[in-house]
């Protein structure tokens, strides 16, 4: 599972190089396959007491053009000495490793983004003697995923455009958009790119927001603690104490009601009034992903349901 923000940031930029389709479009060079990105250490420690450590680094070997080094730096908010510890990062890979170096900064939100791109001087008097220009990727150089059908295309591009907008207006509809469309994915796809969102979000409110939405991409993952997994180990429980038919029945309900779905009179009648357990189970798997109550009664099981 994916631990932390900085694990997010090294596997989408590792394993999927594809995210990085807007960095090369604007240095003129064709986007790297994954055989041509390596990830090397990101330690940058010289003398023991003065540990620097970078979030990423990559070796890229571009198919036209001289191989460098991409050191990738994930920055929420402006830092009065991330200028001089950028510069002592570029400078030292470039030492150690003989390449030159391209730092990218990702910023979730406009201001950090136009602080990001500097330039970041070593100056005395008029004469600086080095300048630093991060390359920035921020809310307004990732374009918004707008359409389905590019969630199932481009996963990793619209899950990295998700992480860049979270704090940007109208990030609600963009995780809406990915929950829905990834509700196409099967089970371990869903799983690995939902986490990898949750985590990217790091402590944001659109963080919170993708956990509601989460439970429209997966149905039941044991001992992750979704909202589904609360809801139907609380209707076993109820099950144990009322009846296991009737716990089962409100196991549906809730689940039904965390997503916000309105309950006719007519459809909980027939949810509390089943004592199929077979399709009762069932009834709780399509609570997840209908988008109406009425849908819980597919074609051919109103009268098992009725029983």
């Amino acid at each position: 599972m994916v631990t932390s923000t900085h694990e997010t940031s090294h596997r989408i930029f590792q394993d999927h190089p594809e995210v990085l389709a807007p960095v090369f479009t604007a240095l003129g060079l064709t986007p790297p396959a994954k055989a041509d990105i390596e990830a090397i250490t990101p330690d940058a420690t010289e003398v023991k007491p003065l540990e620097r450590r970078v979030d990423t680094v990559l070796k890229v070997v571009p198919s036209e053009g001289d191989a460098f080094l991409l050191a990738i730096e994930a920055q929420t908010a402006p830092a009065p000495d991330k200028g001089v510890n950028w510069a002592y990062y570029v400078a030292y890979l470039q030492a150690k490793f003989g390449l030159p170096v391209l730092l990218l900064t990702v910023c979730r939100n406009k201001g950090t983004a136009a602080w990001a791109v500097g330039p970041f001087e070593c100056r005395v008097g008029t004469w600086s003697t080095l300048v630093l220009r991060p390359f920035v990727l921020g809310p307004d150089s990732v374009a918004r995923i707008t359409d389905e059908s590019e969630v199932a295309r481009h996963p990793a591009m619209a899950t990295f455009a998700a992480i860049v907008h979270s704090e940007s207006e109208g990030i609600s509809g963009i995780l809406n958009l990915l929950a829905h469309a990834m509700r196409s994915f099967d089970k371990a796809t869903a799983k690995y790119w939902s986490e990898l969102l949750e985590i990217g979000l790091e402590n944001t409110p659109a963080k919170e927001t993708w956990r509601e939405l989460e439970k429209m991409v997966v149905s039941y993952f044991p001992g992750r603690g979704t909202v589904f997994e609360e809801a139907y180990l609380d209707g076993e429980a109820k099950g144990e104490a009322k009846g296991e038919a009737k716990g089962k029945a409100e196991g549906v309900l809730r689940v039904l009601e965390v997503r916000g779905i309105s309950v006719r009179d007519a459809v909980r009648e027939r949810v509390v009034g089943c004592t199929d357990l077979p399709l009762l189970d069932e009834l709780l798997a399509r609570a997840v992903t209908v988008e109406r109550a009425d849908e819980l009664f597919v074609e051919g099981t109103g009268e098992d349901a009725g029983s």
